[in-house]
């Protein structure tokens, strides 16, 4: 049988298909991802569950004409293929296509969108721009899913658009879940919606009552619209949204074609903002991610088995896990410590915690803000809350931090998972803002563990501080080998020293974290010297504690003629621009080499392929070290 999916092209190849080929394509699409995803890794749960949805989005309206923003993007596979983009051979590697809507990639993809809770802003600005350019037909369609309508920005944006008369469309995916099951009051409403019959209906049984029986059917629907408002709120929740002023319609099965086009049609044709709610299952048609309760298969490692959905190859200890097993035990040892997460309980390893402890964790939804400041509020309440999110999230609260844990010198503890280059998910998710936007922050303290054993001694450290914000952040993925250190020297670890009296020598190399290891093999390359050059005696330090700058530093640097510093971080702002500011204030003048990355948005690929492409290696860092040695 031919295939159907190889015959879409472009959206406007759906409108020649009957339904029962747009289920037979439904199913195809489905094959393909999960064929496909399961060998490169991604997310496969949430395009699993967007299928039928996204066919009847791009059969309703005429895309890119009419703008559709994704939220947060990761569901945006299948809007991917529709769209004629077949290639997913290295999908999220060096030379493929994206995990997330992408400018370059295509026309269709309006906004790079990889963080949650903006499309309606997004699309409340574009809807704008188009009624200022007097582009009066075209339409304006944001998806969110129900997990992404935790965040605030979220509501500032529907607080926006329901003010107004755009033809703005929100359609809001709801599965129940964002990575896992959503919680809170929101979640609880949609909840109602889900299982509750519309008013409407029960406004029809009155009016069949007057026509059947015209003298109490009367009585009957006076009375219907008489508690009209009470019958809204309690037999239809979606009040919520009608009272907002936006009308709304459903909730809609998502998993059905016809059903769902119909409702898209009805809200475009309305002209002004309208919500469909249509109910979606993560993971739909793949019993591997149906029977995954959890996350549904959320997102698929590479070299996964298509039959089971488990990996081929287990993979060593994460960075997560050395931190999940840790804070288990920091619970038992103290009993003021809490955790707080943003809709990222097991991604970042507070679900034993939260087994364990289940009075004593907070997941509060994609809210970061909320985090970060009812974590100061926790502090003051006598508590020592630890606020676990991934390191590219933190820069949507850094207010919070500044203004609110920092000020009030809380004894807040922030743990970043997934700090530095992260790999396949790009631009969006690596973690190199955080040492840079947080060196500005008075009295918070930032440590960056270089291996497990550090991990368990540094997340002890800082929730030891009850005077001031702590920030401990480690990498995303297996934690390599132990790193003994030789010495510790005022708080610096000392991993080499320059084979030279009293510790004098050529280079002293300040590596910051899990980028130690690549110093220690710059460090034996120069020693072995190359191609004829003379040997570098180097020393290698690791601060642990990167800020505030460590005096020790200082004065190791007067003992070597020049200074390297390494980070997985931004260069600008970051760890060794902060140390050779240090060095200048204190009158230690050393030629200094900065070594970070670049303040260039990076591509998705390999972490260590990113890292050497960057020369952030053994190799590049001895090579930077040569050049800045010689001039």
């Amino acid at each position: 049988m031919t295939s159907l999916l190889e015959s879409v092209r472009q959206p406007r190849d759906l409108d020649r298909l009957s339904r029962a080929e747009l289920d037979r394509l439904a199913a195809e699409i489905r094959e393909f991802l999960i064929e496909n995803v399961s060998r490169t890794g991604g997310h496969l749960g949430p395009n699993l569950g967007v299928v039928e949805l996204t066919i009847a989005l791009h059969r309703v309206f005429d895309s890119p004409r009419d703008a559709l923003v994704w939220d947060v993007g990761h569901q945006a596979y299948v809007h991917k293929l529709l769209t004629g983009r077949h290639d997913f051979e290295k999908l999220r590697g060096r030379g493929g296509m994206s995990g997330y809507p992408a400018r370059a990639e295509s026309e269709h993809d309006i906004v790079e969108n990889s963080h949650a809770s903006t499309a309606l802003s997004y699309a409340d600005g574009i809807a704008k721009a188009y009624r200022v350019r007097g582009l009066t037909d075209r339409r304006v369609v944001g998806v969110i899913g129900d997990g992404a309508l935790t965040g605030g920005m979220a509501w500032e944006a529907l607080n926006n658009i329901a003010g107004g008369d755009l033809p703005v469309v929100i359609v809001v995916n709801d599965n129940e879940r964002s990575y896992a099951p959503t919680i809170g009051g929101l979640a609880n409403h949609l909840g109602t919606l889900r299982t509750t019959q519309g008013y409407e209906r029960f406004l029809d049984w009155g009016k069949n009552a007057l026509s059947r029986t015209p003298y109490v059917g009367g009585a009957i629907y006076e009375t219907l619209h008489g508690v009209k408002k009470g019958l809204k709120d309690i037999v239809a929740p979606q009040g919520m949204f009608e009272d907002l002023g936006m009308k709304y319609i459903g909730p809609i099965d998502g998993h059905d074609v016809e059903a769902v086009e119909s409702a898209l049609r009805r809200a475009k044709a309305f002209g002004g903002p309208v919500i469909v709610h249509v109910l979606t299952r993560k993971g739909e048609g793949y019993e591997p991610a149906r029977a995954d309760v959890v996350h549904q298969l959320h997102q698929v490692n590479p070299k996964t088995n298509p039959e089971t959905g488990l990996p081929f190859q287990i993979t060593g200890t994460s960075w997560t896990d050395v931190f999940s097993e840790e804070m288990l035990k920091i619970g038992n040892d103290r009993a003021d410590v809490v955790g707080i997460t943003a809709a990222m309980l097991i991604p970042v390893g507070l679900h034993k915690f939260a087994q364990q402890y289940p009075e004593r964790i907070y997941d509060v939804g994609i809210a970061e803000q909320h985090a970060a400041t009812c974590a100061t509020g926790l502090a003051y309440g006598g508590l020592h809350p630890v606020v676990a999110v991934y390191a590219t999230f933190l820069n949507r609260c850094f207010d919070q931090v500044l203004m609110d844990a920092a000020l009030h010198k809380a004894g807040v503890t922030f743990v970043l998972d997934r700090a530095g280059i992260t790999g396949p998910d790009g631009a969006s998710h690596h973690g190199v803002w955080d040492l840079s936007i947080l060196q500005v922050v008075p009295g918070l303290r930032i440590a960056v563990p270089r291996d497990a054993a550090q991990v368990r001694s540094l997340v002890r450290e800082a929730v030891e501080v009850d005077d001031a914000p702590t920030v401990v952040r480690f990498s995303k993925g297996s934690v390599g080998p132990e790193i003994e250190a030789l010495e510790r020297v005022d708080g610096v670890d000392v991993l080499r020293r320059a084979a030279k009296p009293h510790g004098e020598g050529d280079l002293l190399i300040v590596a910051a974290g899990p980028l130690a290891a690549a110093a220690l093999e710059a460090a034996g390359q120069l020693a072995e010297g190359a191609d004829g050059q003379e040997p570098i005696e180097a020393t290698v330090v690791d601060p642990r504690w990167v800020k505030p700058v460590n005096p020790a530093l200082v004065e190791l640097a007067r003992g070597h003629r020049a200074v390297v510093t390494v980070e997985d971080n931004g260069r600008v702002g970051g760890v060794g621009a902060a140390i050779s500011q240090a060095l200048q204030d204190a009158g230690v003048f050393r030629p200094t080499k900065v070594l970070g990355v670049p303040a260039e948005f990076q591509a998705h690929d390999e972490r260590a392929a990113i890292l050497a492409r960057l020369g952030l290696d053994g190799s590049g860092i001895a090579s930077a070290a040569r050049t800045l040695l010689k001039n």
